[in-house]
Protein backbone atom coordinates (compact mmCIF):
# COMPACT_ATOMS: atom_id res chain seq x y z
CA UNK A 1 0.00 0.00 0.00
CA UNK A 2 1.31 3.46 -0.92
CA UNK A 3 2.67 5.79 1.74
CA UNK A 4 0.62 8.94 2.33
CA UNK A 5 2.15 12.19 3.58
CA UNK A 6 -0.54 13.85 5.67
CA UNK A 7 -0.53 17.64 5.95
CA UNK A 8 -2.96 20.48 5.42
CA UNK A 9 -0.11 22.94 5.01
CA UNK A 10 0.70 23.49 1.31
CA UNK A 11 4.02 25.15 2.18
CA UNK A 12 5.16 22.06 4.12
CA UNK A 13 3.98 19.91 1.21
CA UNK A 14 6.06 21.90 -1.31
CA UNK A 15 9.19 21.66 0.85
CA UNK A 16 8.58 17.94 1.42
CA UNK A 17 8.20 17.28 -2.32
CA UNK A 18 11.28 19.37 -3.19
CA UNK A 19 13.45 17.50 -0.69
CA UNK A 20 12.10 13.94 -1.04
CA UNK A 21 11.40 13.92 -4.79
CA UNK A 22 9.48 10.62 -4.65
CA UNK A 23 6.35 10.67 -6.84
CA UNK A 24 5.11 7.39 -5.35
CA UNK A 25 4.33 9.08 -2.01
CA UNK A 26 0.73 10.28 -1.96
CA UNK A 27 -0.60 13.37 -0.20
CA UNK A 28 -3.78 13.80 1.77
CA UNK A 29 -5.08 16.73 3.79
CA UNK A 30 -6.51 15.47 7.06
CA UNK A 31 -7.27 17.53 10.12
CA UNK A 32 -6.40 15.65 13.29
CA UNK A 33 -6.79 16.95 16.80
CA UNK A 34 -3.48 18.09 18.23
CA UNK A 35 -2.99 17.17 21.84
CA UNK A 36 -0.90 19.17 24.26
CA UNK A 37 2.38 17.61 25.22
CA UNK A 38 5.91 17.02 24.10
CA UNK A 39 7.02 17.17 20.47
CA UNK A 40 7.28 13.39 20.46
CA UNK A 41 3.88 12.75 22.07
CA UNK A 42 2.14 15.11 19.65
CA UNK A 43 3.86 13.53 16.64
CA UNK A 44 2.98 9.99 17.73
CA UNK A 45 -0.69 10.88 18.30
CA UNK A 46 -0.96 12.66 14.94
CA UNK A 47 0.50 9.64 13.11
CA UNK A 48 -1.80 7.20 14.90
CA UNK A 49 -4.88 9.33 14.15
CA UNK A 50 -3.92 9.77 10.49
CA UNK A 51 -3.25 6.02 10.07
CA UNK A 52 -6.74 5.29 11.43
CA UNK A 53 -8.28 7.61 8.84
CA UNK A 54 -6.12 6.56 5.88
CA UNK A 55 -6.22 2.85 6.86
CA UNK A 56 -2.62 2.47 5.75
CA UNK A 57 0.91 3.81 6.10
CA UNK A 58 1.27 7.50 6.83
CA UNK A 59 3.94 10.07 7.43
CA UNK A 60 3.13 13.24 9.39
CA UNK A 61 5.24 16.28 10.18
CA UNK A 62 5.36 18.45 13.27
CA UNK A 63 7.55 21.52 13.38
CA UNK A 64 8.50 23.65 16.33
CA UNK A 65 10.84 26.39 17.42
CA UNK A 66 12.24 26.54 20.92
CA UNK A 67 13.34 29.90 22.33
CA UNK A 68 15.99 28.97 24.89
CA UNK A 69 15.24 32.02 27.08
CA UNK A 70 11.62 30.82 27.47
CA UNK A 71 12.52 27.21 28.18
CA UNK A 72 13.67 24.87 30.86
CA UNK A 73 14.69 21.21 30.49
CA UNK A 74 11.87 19.18 28.98
CA UNK A 75 9.71 22.22 28.26
CA UNK A 76 10.54 24.35 25.24
CA UNK A 77 8.37 27.29 24.26
CA UNK A 78 6.82 28.14 21.89
CA UNK A 79 7.84 24.59 20.92
CA UNK A 80 5.08 22.57 19.28
CA UNK A 81 2.67 25.47 19.79
CA UNK A 82 4.54 27.71 17.34
CA UNK A 83 1.59 27.75 14.93
CA UNK A 84 -0.67 29.20 17.62
CA UNK A 85 1.94 31.76 18.63
CA UNK A 86 2.31 32.78 14.95
CA UNK A 87 -1.45 33.00 14.44
CA UNK A 88 -1.81 35.17 17.54
CA UNK A 89 1.33 37.32 17.37
CA UNK A 90 2.57 37.26 13.79
CA UNK A 91 6.26 37.41 12.94
CA UNK A 92 6.66 40.85 14.60
CA UNK A 93 5.21 39.64 17.89
CA UNK A 94 7.26 36.47 17.76
CA UNK A 95 10.48 38.49 17.50
CA UNK A 96 9.33 40.82 20.32
CA UNK A 97 8.81 37.88 22.70
CA UNK A 98 12.53 38.00 23.42
CA UNK A 99 12.80 41.80 23.85
CA UNK A 100 13.41 41.49 27.59
CA UNK A 101 15.93 38.66 27.28
CA UNK A 102 19.62 38.75 26.55
CA UNK A 103 19.50 35.17 25.26
CA UNK A 104 18.17 35.17 21.67
CA UNK A 105 19.28 31.59 20.92
CA UNK A 106 16.75 29.15 19.55
CA UNK A 107 16.39 25.71 18.05
CA UNK A 108 14.18 24.75 15.10
CA UNK A 109 13.01 21.13 15.28
CA UNK A 110 11.14 19.05 12.73
CA UNK A 111 9.75 15.64 13.63
CA UNK A 112 8.37 13.17 11.10
CA UNK A 113 6.31 10.29 12.43
CA UNK A 114 5.73 7.12 10.39
CA UNK A 115 2.92 4.70 11.18
CA UNK A 116 2.39 1.54 9.09
CA UNK A 117 -1.35 1.47 9.76
CA UNK A 118 -4.09 1.46 12.40
CA UNK A 119 -2.90 0.15 15.76
CA UNK A 120 0.75 -0.03 14.69
CA UNK A 121 3.79 1.43 16.45
CA UNK A 122 5.10 4.84 15.40
CA UNK A 123 8.69 5.54 14.36
CA UNK A 124 10.05 9.08 14.81
CA UNK A 125 12.67 10.93 12.72
CA UNK A 126 13.89 14.25 14.05
CA UNK A 127 16.11 16.98 12.67
CA UNK A 128 17.21 20.12 14.50
CA UNK A 129 19.04 23.33 13.68
CA UNK A 130 20.47 25.70 16.28
CA UNK A 131 20.16 29.39 15.60
CA UNK A 132 18.89 32.67 16.99
CA UNK A 133 15.84 34.88 16.75
CA UNK A 134 16.24 38.14 14.83
CA UNK A 135 15.14 41.30 16.63
CA UNK A 136 12.63 41.96 13.86
CA UNK A 137 11.27 39.93 10.94
CA UNK A 138 13.39 39.97 7.79
CA UNK A 139 11.61 38.85 4.67
CA UNK A 140 13.60 38.51 1.52
CA UNK A 141 13.50 37.18 -1.97
CA UNK A 142 14.31 33.78 -0.58
CA UNK A 143 12.07 30.80 -0.29
CA UNK A 144 11.30 30.76 3.42
CA UNK A 145 7.59 30.14 3.39
CA UNK A 146 6.63 30.10 7.05
CA UNK A 147 6.11 33.04 9.40
CA UNK A 148 8.85 31.89 11.75
CA UNK A 149 11.22 31.77 8.75
CA UNK A 150 11.37 35.57 8.86
CA UNK A 151 12.84 35.56 12.38
CA UNK A 152 14.92 32.34 12.55
CA UNK A 153 18.63 32.74 11.71
CA UNK A 154 20.48 29.40 11.61
CA UNK A 155 23.92 29.35 13.22
CA UNK A 156 26.69 30.08 10.73
CA UNK A 157 24.48 32.30 8.55
CA UNK A 158 23.55 35.99 8.54
CA UNK A 159 20.25 35.40 6.76
CA UNK A 160 16.89 34.38 8.12
CA UNK A 161 15.34 31.34 6.45
CA UNK A 162 13.01 33.75 4.65
CA UNK A 163 15.97 35.60 3.11
CA UNK A 164 17.55 32.40 1.81
CA UNK A 165 16.85 30.88 -1.57
CA UNK A 166 14.59 27.85 -1.17
CA UNK A 167 17.33 25.49 -2.39
CA UNK A 168 19.71 26.70 0.33
CA UNK A 169 17.09 26.39 3.06
CA UNK A 170 16.19 22.90 1.83
CA UNK A 171 19.84 21.84 2.17
CA UNK A 172 20.35 23.02 5.76
CA UNK A 173 16.93 23.04 7.43
CA UNK A 174 15.66 20.87 10.25
CA UNK A 175 13.08 19.47 7.80
CA UNK A 176 15.80 18.37 5.38
CA UNK A 177 17.73 16.70 8.23
CA UNK A 178 14.64 14.83 9.40
CA UNK A 179 13.69 13.89 5.84
CA UNK A 180 17.16 12.46 5.21
CA UNK A 181 16.48 10.02 8.04
CA UNK A 182 13.03 9.28 6.59
CA UNK A 183 14.53 8.60 3.15
CA UNK A 184 17.11 6.23 4.61
CA UNK A 185 14.36 4.39 6.50
CA UNK A 186 12.13 4.10 3.43
CA UNK A 187 15.05 2.84 1.34
CA UNK A 188 15.83 0.18 3.95
CA UNK A 189 12.17 -0.91 3.88
CA UNK A 190 12.31 -1.29 0.08
CA UNK A 191 15.39 -3.50 0.42
CA UNK A 192 13.58 -5.72 2.93
CA UNK A 193 10.46 -5.98 0.71
CA UNK A 194 12.37 -6.87 -2.48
Amino acid sequence: MALTFVTGNNKKLREFQAIVQDPTILHQKIDVDEIQGSIEAISIRKAQAAAEIVKGPVLVDDSCVIFNALSKPGIGLPGPYIKFFMDSLGADGLARLLDGFEDKSAKAVCTFAFCEGPGMDVKLFQGAVDGSIASEPRFGEGGGQFGVDAVFVPNGYDLTYSEMKQEMKNRISERSKALQLVKEFLESRKEVIV
